[in-house]
């Protein structure tokens, strides 16, 4: 009597029983990769969920969704690869708890974007975070210019968490609202307090030209001190 299934199609797609090693061996690899890929992309690049779990979440997907589909691909190997994938989840995550350093390499760890005020411009190099997708970010939370912020953080998430001054300790700040922000200038047009547009360092200014004392960039935009409407 015909079987209804060809079993061993179906579990190894007609492979060698010792392919399992090479399953084993190309998941490692992937995961490597992806995890190194998703690294380098940055928080941003995968808001919301960690690093790691992102890893997971792909891993996992395309090992379970493979063998439901194509034909070509057994049920054998992809189960080996689900088992390879939570074994590497339990190793990293064993890792992640003895060892701070690879903890922080793995997740990542929460940066100050904004001190008092102003751009903390290390950070914002090593998070390649864009200034524009940055101001976005504050406008949704209702803020009108930097000197609102006392601080704000760049979380191991992707989140931004922010920081208010209180209405009386407001102080002058570099306008983030785009009709104010594209009146920066090099050539400054009138006395009064200016914010560097690159730094958001303020100071006042005369008439003319003048290098920020932080950054030594030279685009200035008027600064305001608006109160924070919420």
């Amino acid at each position: 009597m015909k079987e209804i299934f060809e079993w061993n199609r179906i579990f190894y797609n007609d492979l060698p029983e010792n392919f399992a090693l090479e399953v084993i061996f190309r998941s490692t690899v992937m995961f490597t990769i992806l995890l190194l890929t998703l690294k380098l992309a940055g928080k941003r690049g995968v808001k919301q969920l960690s690093i790691f779990e992102t890893v997971i979440i792909i891993a996992l997907g395309s090992a379970a969704g493979d063998p439901m589909f194509y034909e070509d691909v057994g049920i054998v190997p992809a189960a080996i690869v689900f088992t390879v994938i939570i074994a590497l989840y339990r190793g990293v995550t064993w890792l992640t708890g003895k060892s701070k350093k690879f903890e922080e390499f793995i997740e990542g760890k929460t940066e100050c974007l904004i001190n008092n005020g102003k751009f903390s411009i290390a950070t914002f190099k090593k998070e390649s975070l864009a200034q524009d997708e940055f101001f976005s970010e504050l406008r949704i939370k209702s803020i009108e210019h930097l000197g609102q912020v006392k601080h704000a953080f760049i979380e191991t998430s992707g989140e931004v968490s922010v920081f208010f001054y209180e209405d009386k300790e407001v102080q002058y700040g570099l306008p983030i609202l785009p009709a104010a922000f594209n009146k920066k200038s090099k050539i400054i047009e009138s006395e009064g307090v200016h914010a560097c547009t690159f730094c958001g360092h303020t100071e006042e200014q005369k008439p003319g030209t003048a290098k920020c004392e932080v950054c030594q960039k030279d685009e200035w935009v008027p600064a305001i001190k608006t109160l924070r409407i919420t």
